[in-house]
């Protein structure tokens, strides 16, 4: 099946938590592709590098620090834009590893308001410069914890299966209009910050989440998923696609070589 070239109209890319892993590999893999590429994260040291980096190797690449919980700063970005053609929501992430009797609701509430409140924040404030477009597309980066549950996780599967059910339930509601709703959703991914932010910054209990896991995910697996579903023709919806290392046959069963 051929790539198909972002349509003028269509030029623009927004993705979201951009400032290092699936999101910053995402933004290149987009801007390879030839789309104008509009990074966002909070981290504006982060985003504006990406931004050279892209332009040194030909692409075009806007930073533009935000944080998407922030839905008055979210609105004041949406209005620089009469269309875009593809929304990447990537911004989200995990807190904690605690059972659900000693939780922290305060990093529950967290990854609530990132991962689902966020995105629903930048897709509402963006659909309409998507449908104006001709030719949008909204993806939603999920991941396996919103689609089956796994002890220690019970805060961050419930943020992911509301990221899941916002992209499942825009797709029904959106039907007719000139917009793709596509929910890439990765398993097991090593990036550099994952699971050092979930654990607090502890490298021991981080690096124990991949030990013996011979090939991870990594962030570029997921980034050429993300573009190889946004560069299909305009009739192609990927409607959910799940990726994961072969040594994960689930989010509770993984090969390790111990």
């Amino acid at each position: 099946m051929a790539t198909a070239a972002p349509s003028a109209a269509s030029r623009i890319a927004v993705v979201t938590g951009a400032s290092s892993g699936i999101g910053a590999a995402t933004a290149r893999q987009l801007a390879a592709a030839g789309y104008r590429v509009v990074l966002t994260a909070r981290r504006k040291d982060r985003i504006e590098a990406l931004a050279e980096e892209i332009a040194r190797s030909g692409g075009s690449a806007t930073a533009y620090p935000l944080d998407v919980t922030d839905r008055a700063a979210v609105d004041e970005f949406a209005g620089a834009f009469k269309t875009i053609g593809v929304l990447v929501n990537n911004a989200g992430g995990a807190l904690g590893a605690d059972p659900v009797a000693t939780g922290d609701p305060a990093d529950w509430r967290t990854m609530y308001e990132t991962n689902v409140l966020g995105t629903l924040n930048v897709t509402q404030a963006l659909l309409p410069k998507l449908v104006a477009s001709g030719d949008g597309t909204v993806v939603v980066v999920s991941s396996t914890a919103g689609h089956g549950t796994y002890e220690g996780g019970g805060g961050y599967v419930a943020a992911k299966h509301g990221t899941h059910v916002l992209a499942e339930t825009l797709r029904l509601e959106i039907v007719g209009l000139p917009v793709r709703v596509i929910e890439i959703a990765p398993g097991m991914v090593r990036t550099d910050e994952f699971a050092l932010t979930r654990f607090g910054g502890d490298t021991d209990k981080a690096a124990k989440v991949y030990e013996g896991v011979a090939e991870p995910l990594t962030a570029s697996d997921v980034a050429e998923t993300i573009a190889w579903a946004v560069t299909r023709p305009s009739h192609v919806n990927v409607d959910l696609l799940v990726l994961r290392p072969r040594a994960q046959a689930s989010n509770t069963k993984v090969h390790r070589e111990l």
